[in-house]
């Protein structure tokens, strides 16, 4: 009788073992690795498509099973069906749960259930056999995802889904979120993940279940490193033997969070690589959270230690920009010198080149400016023929040879204002759009112009309150401290210049004093941020802690325009007054 594994968070459950289970070679073991796909994401609610499962041992294939499933009470949606492919027409013929799930369960009776995500595809087999009545067998069930993070380093990929696991370890079959084509990815990623632990001496069913409990005994073995931290806010380091900084991370009590490193609950792959690595623990005293946080987005910036993930590839921020020619065009970038270059002010920065992208597609529709990729100029304006998108209405490029440059210019004037902070068109055309898309029926391409208006006046309303902070030479503010007292900032052009901890409101005056005649001088800012400037982040922390605190003084105008990105973030819905940007 074997171990039955736990569904979540760790791939094996740990229960009571018998002697005829103990020390079963993994090559001896019979997998059945499964995948589904449904109506949807909550069992019990959401219905099954298609079961796809392989039945290995030992490395052989000894069987596949597939079956499309008809749903009985659940809608196929537009999204799943693009994402599948399994269409309402691919099922009506095809036999219902009732009929299918018997068959599955013979088939892979007496066998280790493997899944990719195991608990949402377990979970739905789990809930058909609740609501049908049958039997559930507690197979024992192994999660790749749960083994793969325990070997397979963000070093090496930069997320564990099957996709990237797929491609990084290059299995024959290829997933494409067809049930059986994905059983058979994941089927090959188990066999090199098993490959992996036999590294580590690691060859039966039950020794996997060892795995978190031999990690946590190392990060015992470093517990002494946590001594001497002070029970204080700040930001602690963690060191290699060569004084490296691998990990930094910050804390309103140093001593409290450093501990918890070394226990049970840090079950994180990641960090138990790094414990086992560090041999020193560094810390900066800090008056406050907030300084504590703030010196933490600085030293990650600077250091980029290699167990942190924000300090992985910054220059990933993509921008909107308008292509620096004659007649420019809309591009999305990444590098300084295009932002230098555009003749407008760039949108941005963007998190991930997708909603840019998305973002870009909803401007092309809504201004009349130029998609071609051609250079084109005044002296060869007559020589071009009209674009594929021009011939059908969707592009107001010059190259149709009807229009001279100062003319496109003033076409796409509005497109100019909304670069540069006025967004009263961009979400009156995009209302317009979106009623006419209604109209028609067209609910989701509606729906795509309503996410990717709410994306930019988002993101807009972001950089627009960044750059109002930055645009000020000097505030005193202070709050509440989270275990009493009061935290005092200095913050000069978006940046903390000083900071202090009074115990009591009647020396908060003459801290201030004090601080301010020692803080940091901040010189005011460029006109535009790179691509990967830390200080953004950081302003964005202080303008959140100061809608909760209280101005003793200021320099300067604090103050966002009317027709800008957080005024009709706030009318669309997009953000609530008072909520954090």
């Amino acid at each position: 009788m074997s171990t039955p594994f736990d569904r979540a968070p760790s791939a094996i459950a740990s229960s009571q073992l018998s002697f005829d289970s103990l020390g079963t070679p993994l090559h001896e073991v019979t997998f059945v690795i499964v995948d589904l796909e449904t109506t949807g994401t909550t069992a019990g609610k959401s219905e099954i498509t298609e079961i796809g499962a392989v039945k290995m041992c030992g490395g052989e294939v000894l069987g596949e099973f597939q079956s499309l499933v008809k749903p009985e009470e659940s809608v196929i949606s537009p999204f799943v069906a693009r994402l599948t492919g399994i269409t309402h027409a691919m099922v009506d013929d095809a036999p219902s749960i009732r009929s299918v799930l018997p068959s599955f369960l013979e088939f892979s009776v007496g066998a280790v259930l493997v899944a990719h995500n195991a608990p949402f595809d377990i979970g739905f087999l789990r809930s058909a056999c609740e609501k049908l009545d049958y039997h559930w067998p507690q197979p024992t069930v192994l999660d790749t995802v749960t083994l793969s993070r325990r070997v397979v380093s963000r070093d090496e990929v930069r997320n564990h889904k099957l996709s990237t696991l797929a491609a990084h370890f290059g299995t024959e079959v290829s997933p494409d979120h067809r049930a059986l084509s994905d059983a058979k990815a994941t089927g090959e990623l188990l066999h090199r993940l098993l490959e992996r632990f036999g590294g580590y001496g690691i060859t039966t069913l039950e020794e996997l279940a060892t795995v978190r409990q031999a990690g946590w005994a190392k990060r015992q073995a470093k517990s002494h490193l946590a001594k001497g931290v002070p029970a204080e806010p700040g930001v602690y380091m963690f060191l290699d033997g060569t004084r490296r900084v691998l990990y930094i991370g910050k804390s309103g009590n140093m001593a409290r969070r450093v501990r918890s490193y070394f226990n049970a609950s840090e079950n994180r792959g990641r960090m138990a690589e790094m414990i086992t690595a560090a041999q020193e623990v560094s810390c900066l005293p800090c008056a406050h959270a907030l300084e504590a946080e703030v010196r933490e987005i600085r030293l990650i910036g600077e250091l980029a230690p290699p167990y942190n993930r924000r300090s992985k590839n910054p220059e990933r921020n993509s921008w909107i920009v308008l292509s620096d020619e004659a007649y420019p065009r809309l591009s999305v970038v990444r590098s300084n010198t295009a932002l230098e270059k555009s003749p407008a002010t760039p949108m941005g920065p963007f998190r991930s080149r997708k909603t840019a992208q998305a973002v870009k597609e909803l401007l092309d529709t809504l201004y009349p400016v130029k998609r071609c990729t051609a250079k084109i100029t005044s002296a060869d304006l007559g020589s071009h023929r009209p674009c594929v998108s021009s011939q059908v209405g969707q592009c107001g490029g010059p190259c149709a040879g009807v229009t001279d440059r100062q003319e496109y210019l003033d076409d796409i004037s509005d497109l100019f204002a909304v670069m540069d902070g006025d967004y009263s068109t961009l979400r009156d055309l995009c209302t317009q759009r979106m009623s006419r898309l209604a109209t028609e029926a067209r609910y989701e391409t509606a729906a795509e112009v309503r996410d990717a208006m709410r994306s930019e006046l988002a993101n807009a309303a972001r950089a627009e309150s960044v750059c109002a902070l930055r645009d000020i030479p000097e505030i005193l503010a202070y709050a509440q401290g989270p275990e009493g007292g009061f935290d005092l900032a200095v913050i000069r052009y978006g940046k903390l210049a000083a900071a202090a901890h009074s115990r009591g409101s009647r020396g908060i005056d003459e801290a201030f004093v004090a601080i301010r005649a020692t803080a940091e001088w901040v010189p005011a800012p460029g006109k535009l941020p790179a691509a990967s400037d830390s200080l953004a982040e950081e302003t964005r922390l202080l303008s959140q802690w100061l809608q909760s605190a209280t101005l003793t003084s200021m320099r300067g105008a604090w103050s966002l325009p009317r027709t800008g990105a957080n005024f009709h973030a706030q009318e669309s819905g997009t953000i609530r007054l008072g909520d954090p940007v």
